[in-house]
């Protein structure tokens, strides 16, 4: 995971001086040279393990759990609350 996270953050470092300046006159690239920079980029993708992408979909599914749960009960309680409020309106 280590490794993973070095590569994450050589590929976001900032870039040099001179590769910030602006070109003073863009050019053209070719469908070759297009696609061998595609293909330089897509080597750089970094995938998660088996075992990353379990822990992570079983946390996604607590907090489902648990949000859903969380809404059941601010329902409830507005539902109740709106009861009770239209009750007393009505004269009981």
């Amino acid at each position: 995971m280590k490794n993973r996270a070095a590569k994450t953050a050589a590929a976001i470092a900032p870039a040099s001086a001179l590769a910030q300046a602006a070109p003073a006159k863009k050019k053209r690239t070719s469908p070759a040279q297009f696609f061998r920079e595609v293909r330089a980029e897509a080597r750089k993708i970094t995938w998660t393990t088996r075992k990353e992408t379990w822990i992570t979909s079983v946390m996604v599914g607590i907090m489902v759990v648990l949000a859903s749960l969380f809404f059941l009960v601010v329902d409830w309680v507005l539902g109740s609350g709106m009861n009770l409020l239209l009750k007393l309106a009505n004269g009981g």
